[in-house]
C-alpha cells in the first residue's frame, strides 16, 4: 500500500503530495490523517508529514514510511484541503492549526510530571505508631495528618501548609510512612480563578424570542446563521450562556469566540461563575505551549464541554459540537493577517453546515457585509435587542469641533467640555475612560527646517516616539534607534515632534489631573502574560480614576462605575487607506461609547473630531446603526465595493524591488488574458502598496474586483502554482480575499 503524503512545509514548491511505501508492520495504523515521520530528499533528519490519501500502486521507486505520529481525522484533511483551496495556502498550513499545540517534530512539549505524596503505610499503623512514641516528632505528626487529609499533595504544598521542613518529609519517606508518586497534571490557565457562582437571569421579551428561536434550531439538530442585533448592554451574553447550557444539557460542547486576548478574561469570568472550572477550557495566543497542548488534550478527551478563546479556537478537536457563537462578530481579528489568511466566521460556517449546528454571531456594529445578509438576503437570520437589559439608558453623546477648539486659543489635547467633565468625574469618585487608538508618544518626527521625516531603515514608514523608553519605534518590524535631535538631511536642530499617542495622552492628563490615578492599556504595556487582565482587574477593584487605551479598551468590557467617556481624536480611523474607513470609524465609536452608563449610574460620552458633520460621527452620536448602514450601503453600491463584489489582492515582495515589479507586471498580463471571458471582474493594473516596503522587502499588488467563484479561484490557484514552479528565489506572492487591511 501506498501512501499520499504532504510534507509540513511552508515551501509552495512543496505543496502536493509525495509517495511513500506502508510498511508491513505499519498497514494497520496508517490512515488518511496519520502524521508520519519520512526521509525526504537527501537530508538526514526525518521530515514531518500527513498522509491525505492511499492507493495501492505507486510510478516511482519509493521509500518506507519511517515512523507514526498523531492521528488526525479523515474529515480533518478534507477540511484542511477545502481551506487551502479557498485561502491560497499549503494544505500543511491548514493542518497545523488543527494539531495538538506542542506535539510537531521541532517543539514538542512533554507531559507536566509532579511527584504527589501518599501515606504508605495504613491509618491504622501510623497512629499506633504515634501512641506508643515511635513517632515523637510534632512536625512529623503534623506532616502525616495533613497528607492523611491531602493525599496527592506535592512537597512544596507541605512545607507551605505545615510550616515544616523538606527534610522531615523526606526522613518520613526513609522510614517508609509516606512515599512519592510520579503524576501527570494538566497545565490549567483558570484553576486559581475563584469565582462566586451566579445563576441565570430572567430574560426580557426580546432576549427570550431571540433565545427561543435558536433553541428550535438546537432542537432541530439544523444549520442555521443567527444575529443578535442589540445595542450595547442589552444582555448578549446573557443570552449566549443559556444557549451554551441548553446544549451543555443535551451532553454536547459550544464553542464561544471572543475576538480579542483583552475580552477573554471578563468573559472567561461570566461563564466559570455560571458554569463552574471544570466544564471551560480556554485557549488563545498568550497562553504557553504547555497550557494550550494541556487544553487541547481535555477538549479531546471530552472533560471540557465549553471552549472559550480568539480565532483559533474554532480549530479545537471537539467530538460532539452543538453550537458556535461568535460575539462581537464585526471585529477585524476574526480574518488572519497572516498564512492561512482564513475567515473565523467563514471557517464557522463551514463546520456548522457540516454538523448541522447553528451559528450565532452577535454586534451592537455588525459588519456591513453580515447585515445586508440579515435584511437583504435569507442566509442570516436577524433577532434584534433595542432595550438594555438592566433598564439603563444609553449615555448621552456630546460632539466637540477640535478646529474650534483652535480658533478659541485651546491647544491642548484636551477639549475644555472634556476638561470639565473628568473635573467633575474625579470630584463625584466616578471612573473615566479615554480612547486614543495610536500608541507611543509623537507619532512622527519632523524637521522644521527641511521637511526630513524620520523613517524606518527597514520599512517605508515613519518611526513613533516612545517617551518612558525615550526610543524611537517602528511598529511594523519592531526596528528601534535613538532619538534624533540633528537633522542628518541639513543639520538643523529644529527637530519637532507631532502627532499624539496613548503615552503622551497620559502624560498630559497626569499633569492637569495630578491628584487622579490613571492606568494605560495597549500594546506597550500587556506584552507580559496575564498582563490584560490584570490591568482591567486594578481598574475596576481599585476603582483607578482613569483608564487611558486603544481599541483594546472599547470592546464588551463592563465597568459599572464608569459614567464618562472621552474620545480624544475620532479621526483617526477616517483617515485610513480603506473604504472601510467609514465603517471602522462608526463601530469603534459606537462601541467605546456604550462602555459609558452601564448601570444605574447615567453616561456620557464625549467625541472630539475634527470633522464633526461626518455622517459616521453623527450617527454614531445618535447610536443610530440603521441609518448609517443605509448611507453606507448606498455609497458601497455606487462604488461596487463589498457586499456587492469581492475584493481580492494578489501581493508580491521581495528584497529585490525590480525584480518584484516585473513579476507583478508579468502576473498582470497572464491574468488579463486568463479572466478575459469573466466580464464581471475589474483587474486593476500593478501599483506599489501604499506602504511600498516593510521588513526589507518591496511590497507591489494587483487588486481584483469581482465575485470570487469557484473558476476565479481555480484561475488564482493555478497561477499560484506556475508561479512558485518557476521557483523565483526570496519572492512571496499571496492572494487575500477581502482583506482586513488594503495596506
Amino acid at each position: 500500500m501506498i501512501a499520499q503524503v504532504i510534507i509540513n512545509t511552508t515551501a509552495k514548491k512543496l505543496n502536493t503530495t509525495f509517495d511513500y511505501n506502508i510498511p508491513e508492520n505499519l498497514q494497520d495504523f496508517i490512515s488518511i490523517g496519520t502524521k508520519v515521520m519520512v526521509h525526504f530528499g537527501r537530508k538526514k533528519d526525518l521530515e514531518e508529514g500527513f498522509v491525505v490519501g492511499i492507493k495501492e500502486k505507486s510510478e516511482y521507486e519509493v521509500k518506507d514510511i519511517a515512523k507514526l505520529e498523531e492521528n488526525l481525522k479523515q474529515e480533518q484533511i478534507e477540511f484542511a484541503k477545502w481551506m487551502a483551496k479557498r485561502y491560497f495556502c499549503n494544505v500543511a498550513d491548514c493542518i497545523k492549526l488543527m494539531q495538538t499545540p506542542g506535539t510537531t517534530s521541532k517543539n514538542k512539549i512533554q507531559d507536566k510530571i509532579i511527584n504527589a505524596v501518599y501515606l504508605k503505610k495504613d491509618i491504622e499503623e501510623i497512629e499506633y505508631d504515634i501512641e506508643i512514641k515511635k513517632i515523637k516528632s510534632e512536625k512529623q505528626q503534623k506532616i502525616l495528618q495533613f497528607v492523611k487529609e491531602n493525599e496527592g499533595a506535592t512537597i512544596p504544598e507541605i512545607e507551605m501548609f505545615t510550616d515544616c521542613s523538606r527534610a522531615t518529609v523526606n526522613t518520613l519517606i526513609k522510614n517508609g510512612y509516606l512515599e512519592t508518586v510520579e503524576k501527570k497534571v494538566a497545565r490549567n490557565p483558570i484553576t486559581n480563578k475563584e469565582i462566586l457562582k451566579t445563576q441565570k437571569l430572567k430574560l426580557n421579551v426580546e432576549q427570550q424570542n431571540a433565545y427561543n428561536k435558536i433553541e428550535q434550531a438546537i432542537n432541530e439538530k439544523h444549520y442555521e446563521q443567527f444575529l443578535i442585533y442589540g445595542i450595547t448592554g442589552s444582555g448578549k451574553t446573557e443570552i449566549y450562556l443559556q444557549l451554551i447550557e441548553k446544549v451543555v444539557k443535551q451532553n454536547k460542547s459550544a464553542i464561544m469566540l471572543v475576538p480579542e486576548i483583552s475580552l477573554t478574561p471578563q468573559m472567561i469570568e461570566r461563564f466559570i461563575a455560571r458554569f463552574g472550572k471544570e466544564e471551560i477550557a480556554v485557549l488563545h495566543s498568550k497562553l504557553s505551549v504547555g497550557e494550550r497542548h494541556d487544553e487541547w488534550e481535555r477538549i479531546k478527551e471530552n472533560k471540557a464541554k465549553i471552549i472559550i478563546g480568539a480565532r483559533s479556537a474554532i480549530f479545537a478537536p471537539i467530538k460532539d459540537l452543538g453550537i458556535i457563537l461568535i460575539d462581537e462578530e464585526h471585529d477585524n481579528s476574526y480574518k488572519s493577517e497572516s498564512n492561512p489568511r482564513y475567515d473565523a466566521k467563514e471557517v464557522a460556517n463551514y463546520i456548522a453546515k457540516q454538523k448541522q449546528i447553528p451559528v450565532v454571531l452577535g454586534s451592537a456594529t455588525p459588519d456591513v457585509i453580515t447585515y445586508y445578509k440579515a435584511t437583504e438576503t435569507d442566509e442570516i437570520k436577524i433577532l434584534e435587542l433595542t432595550k438594555r437589559a438592566n433598564q439603563s439608558q444609553l449615555p448621552k453623546v456630546e460632539i466637540v469641533d477640535l478646529k474650534q477648539e483652535l480658533i478659541n486659543g485651546n491647544h491642548s489635547m484636551l477639549s475644555r467640555e472634556l476638561y470639565a467633565e473628568i473635573e467633575k468625574n474625579l470630584k463625584e469618585h466616578h471612573q473615566t475612560i479615554l480612547f486614543l487608538n495610536r500608541r507611543g508618544y509623537s507619532t512622527f518626527i519632523m524637521c522644521r527646517e527641511c521637511g526630513y521625516t524620520v523613517k524606518c531603515k527597514n520599512c517605508n514608514v515613519s518611526m513613533t516616539y516612545h517617551g518612558y523608553e525615550n526610543r524611537l519605534k517602528c511598529h511594523y518590524c519592531g526596528q528601534e534607534s535613538p532619538i534624533v535631535t540633528v537633522c542628518p538631511e541639513c543639520g538643523s536642530r529644529k527637530i519637532r515632534y507631532f502627532g499624539t499617542g496613548t503615552q503622551k495622552l497620559e502624560q498630559e492628563i497626569k499633569k492637569q489631573f495630578p491628584k487622579s490615578t490613571t492606568i494605560r492599556m495597549d500594546t506597550d504595556t500587556v506584552t507580559k502574560k496575564n498582563s490584560h487582565e490584570q490591568i482591567l482587574n486594578k481598574f475596576k477593584n481599585e476603582n483607578i480614576d482613569i483608564l487611558i487605551g486603544t481599541q483594546m479598551v472599547v470592546k464588551g468590557h463592563h465597568f459599572p462605575n464608569v459614567t464618562l467617556v472621552g474620545v480624544i481624536a475620532a479621526d483617526s480611523s477616517l483617515n485610513i487607506d480603506d473604504y472601510r474607513a467609514t465603517e471602522k470609524t462608526f463601530q469603534i465609536l459606537t462601541q467605546v461609547a456604550g462602555r459609558a452608563g452601564r448601570e444605574n449610574l447615567p453616561g456620557k460620552v464625549i467625541i472630539q473630531t475634527y470633522n464633526p458633520q461626518d455622517f459616521s460621527i453623527k450617527t454614531a452620536q445618535k447610536q443610530n446603526y440603521k441609518k448609517f448602514y443605509e448611507t453606507e450601503i448606498t455609497l458601497r453600491k455606487q462604488l461596487k465595493y463589498p457586499p456587492f463584489c469581492d475584493i481580492i489582492v494578489m501581493r508580491f515582495e521581495g528584497k529585490n524591488e525590480n525584480q518584484i515589479k516585473a513579476l507583478a507586471i508579468e502576473t498582470y498580463d497572464n491574468l488579463r488574458k486568463m479572466l478575459e471571458n469573466c466580464k464581471d471582474l475589474t483587474l486593476l493594473k500593478p501599483m506599489p502598496a501604499p506602504i511600498d516596503k516593510i521588513q526589507n522587502r518591496y511590497r507591489w499588488r494587483i487588486i481584483i474586483k469581482g465575485n470570487m467563484t469557484n473558476d476565479t479561484n481555480e484561475i488564482l490557484n493555478n497561477l499560484l502554482k506556475q508561479i512558485y514552479k518557476e521557483g523565483k528565489k526570496d519572492i512571496r506572492v499571496s492572494v487575500d480575499v477581502n482583506p482586513n487591511s488594503m495596506i
